[in-house]
């Protein structure tokens, strides 16, 4: 027994002593840069220069974009937006836009925030998002599918006065089919009455 042990305790030192210095952690290396990724957060590049573009999205490891969007179904791979969009400061934070009862008319508090975006659109020609009308659950599905597209096109309408090109836009409409409250009150009905613009970054 006593033998064993001696043999058992030189075979481990042997191996220990085996491993070169010079070998990679790869708990070190991984904690360093994961994936092998530049993890330099720089934003030089995000709109056309050699920084970061979003373009590895939709590259080999099956990442398509298609959870980020709300409903974009990663159609952009190129997705990439500024800070301002997290400044509850900026209206650019505010992406929904809502309407009265039976109405596709865009209220006077949300044409500052429908502007803010298509000044950020203009200026962010490759920049693409999509309108996602809604409807509260009063009405026949299919009037609710159609106010929601027509919300859209309003929306749409306001962008592309103020120099956004049709191209960067795309409209969807869900009805009642996703609503933001699921209750049957005026609260509720109000919250699900709207436009989201997301954005392919977001």
């Amino acid at each position: 027994m006593k033998f064993n042990k001696t043999i058992l305790a030189l075979l481990v030192t042997a191996l220990l002593v085996g491993c070169s210095e010079d070998e990679v952690d790869p708990l070190a290396a991984s904690t360093a840069s994961p994936g092998g990724v530049n993890t330099d957060a720089s934003t030089s590049g995000l709109n056309g220069g050699s920084g970061m573009d979003g373009s590895g999205l939709n590259g080999s490891n099956g990442m398509n974009g298609s959870g980020m969007n709300g409903g974009a179904n990663g159609k952009y791979p190129n997705a990439a937006i500024g800070p301002e969009f997290s400044d509850p400061n900026n209206p650019l934070s505010k992406n929904i836009i809502y309407f009265s009862l039976d109405s596709s008319e865009i209220q006077s508090d949300f044409v500052p925030i429908v502007a803010a975006h298509a000044r950020y659109l203009a200026a962010h020609s490759s920049q693409r998002v999509t309108l996602e009308g809604h409807g509260d659950e009063r009405g026949s599905r299919e009037y609710n599918i159609a106010l929601g597209e027509q919300r859209g096109k309003t929306v749409a309408g306001k962008l592309t006065l103020q120099g956004v090109s049709d191209s960067q836009l795309d409209n969807v409409s869900y009805g009642e089919e996703k609503p933001a409250a699921f209750g049957s009150d005026e609260s509720s009905w109000e919250q699900n009455r709207r436009v989201e613009l997301v954005y392919q970054g977001r």
